[in-house]
């Protein structure tokens, strides 16, 4: 049995990409959202940092009888000096958003989402990874896109979908999960 056949998907986010992104591919839905503090936890892996949020975000949504909610979070990790993960969330400001692109400029990077779909008793986490290859950029180019006001609001200061998509040469994964929703992991599970 389908686990949304019968029921109203509720998206547990302000994220307009994720609606827009549920929307391009037929699914119907409702946003809700409520307030979850993002804070990742001293020495948590950043797959289980995104699988604790989006579980969160899915259960601090208000439901209905009928109703499945759909939480998400995504954040950017790119290779530390010291061997640990740089986590990169959304910019703090503009000068936090050069940082970010500078780390990013001529490196691969993991774009991981983690999804949980809620519904009463049933609960779905799961994490989606994908490979960013970022071209070298240099001080202008990361001037100008900072500019644009594009980085504001993003993981990792950028957005695939739009002008950044010039800087990027290699995906290795889903494209949607770098937009912000791994739709077919997804719809997979709805369907599970």
């Amino acid at each position: 049995m389908l686990f949304l056949m019968d029921s109203k998907l509720i998206l547990a986010s302000a994220s307009p990409r994720r609606a827009e992104i549920l929307a391009a591919v037929g699914i119907p839905f409702i946003v809700r959202v409520a307030e979850v503090e993002e804070v990742r936890r001293q020495d948590e892996a950043p797959e289980d940092y995104v699988k604790r949020l989006s579980q969160a975000k899915a259960e601090a949504v208000r439901t209905e009888p009928g109703e499945t909610v759909l939480g998400a979070d995504t954040i950017v990790v790119v290779p530390g000096e010291t061997g640990q993960a740089d986590v990169l969330e959304k910019p703090a400001d503009a000068s936090d958003a050069k940082r970010m692109l500078a780390l990013l400029s001529g490196r691969a990077h993991q774009v991981i989402t983690g999804i949980c779909l809620l519904r009463g008793e049933r609960v779905i986490c799961d994490v989606e990874t994908t490979t960013v290859h970022f071209l070298a950029l240099d001080e202008s180019e990361i001037d100008a896109y900072v500019a644009s006001g594009e980085a504001a609001g993003k993981a990792g200061g950028y957005a695939i979908q739009g002008l950044a998509g010039k800087y990027i040469h290699r995906v290795e994964g889903c494209y949607f999960n770098v937009v912000g929703l791994p739709v077919s992991r997804v719809w997979r599970h709805m369907k599970g």
